[in-house]
């Protein structure tokens, strides 16, 4: 009886000993499994895909960090048309865009800005959908731009308030493919409440285009020095109105870039500067030289 209690006794500190053992190789393994989980490597999206929230006639998929407050002037001179007789446009009447943005909270950005042609003044919100990351994860940046403009002209010039508003809406594809090469699409669509029109002999009033525009915008950027780029854009029309087509638009530039500024200088045939406006009613035809000269400057500051 007594080695009976003895060889139970003996059994039972091998099975203490035993569970502790395997208790402890449990714990073990929990800590490294979430050792592991907190070691697994954080997807890094791409760093300045663009430099500046534009390129030339167009936004960027470009959405700061937190707290970066933005002012852009963006000017656009006559057509070169008229050569020496105005100094190739650069006396002519001229466009100018004052804007201005701030980015509220991490990939969303509110703007506002007041622009020469039709005294109009637009509100903006640019919200980053995807972010490229440099190795895995998504292999293009996705970036949704829209607006509503007012036309605050005198009242002779519309039937009814609402006649003043327009609206513009796109979506931002972008990818950079190396570090001196990015490139991006953005189908997009403009939306007028007050479009031209015609009285016909019945004594109606005919529209001479269609309320709603569709068009796509491509554009890149290739770095010739850390400070210095190539940009382009072009803008293509889809829809077709029953009159007044409006032509594409080209243009091509010189990019310089500080830590806190962008300035652009380039040749383009939209003179507009308010996205719908260009897309929707640009008759200077690059194929007959209707260029002009034109410039943005953006700065930014960190709060």
């Amino acid at each position: 009886m007594k080695k009976l209690s003895i060889i139970f006794r003996n059994t039972s500190i091998l099975a203490l000993v035993l569970f502790c053992s395997g208790f402890q190789q449990l714990v073990a393994q929990d800590s490294s499994a979430v050792k592991e989980v907190k070691t697994k490597p954080v997807l890094k999206p791409v760093k300045s895909t663009f430099e500046s929230n534009w390129v030339l006639d167009n936004q960027t998929v470009m959405v700061a960090k937190k707290g970066t407050f933005e002012m852009d002037i963006q000017h656009r001179f006559g057509t070169v048309n008229n050569g020496y007789s105005d100094f190739f446009g650069l006396y002519a009447p001229s466009n100018i865009r004052i804007g201005f943005s701030y980015v509220i909270k991490n990939q969303l950005q509110l703007g506002a800005g007041f622009t020469k042609e039709r005294i109009q003044w637009d509100a903006t919100v640019k919200y980053a959908i995807i972010k490229q990351k440099v190795s895995g994860g998504s292999p293009v940046s996705v970036t949704f731009f829209g607006n509503t403009v007012i036309d605050t002209r005198a009242a002779s010039n519309f039937v009814t308030f609402t006649d003043r508003i327009s609206y513009f809406s796109e979506l931002m594809i972008a990818r950079k493919i190396n570090t001196k090469f990015s490139v991006q699409v953005a189908p997009s669509i403009s939306y007028f409440n007050n479009i031209p029109g015609y009285v016909d002999i019945n004594g109606e009033i005919q529209p001479t285009m269609e309320n709603a525009h569709i068009a796509i915008a491509a554009m890149g950027k290739y770095s010739l020095t850390p400070n210095m780029a190539l940009v382009a854009n072009y803008d293509q029309p889809l829809t077709q109105h029953v009159t007044n087509n409006p032509h594409p638009n080209i243009s091509l530039g010189l990019e310089m870039t500080t830590s806190n500024h962008t300035f652009q200088v380039f040749a383009g045939n939209a003179n507009s500067i308010l996205p719908q406006n260009n897309n929707m009613y640009n008759q200077n035809d690059f194929t007959k030289g209707q260029f002009i000269i034109g410039f943005n400057i953006t700065r930014l500051w960190n709060f």
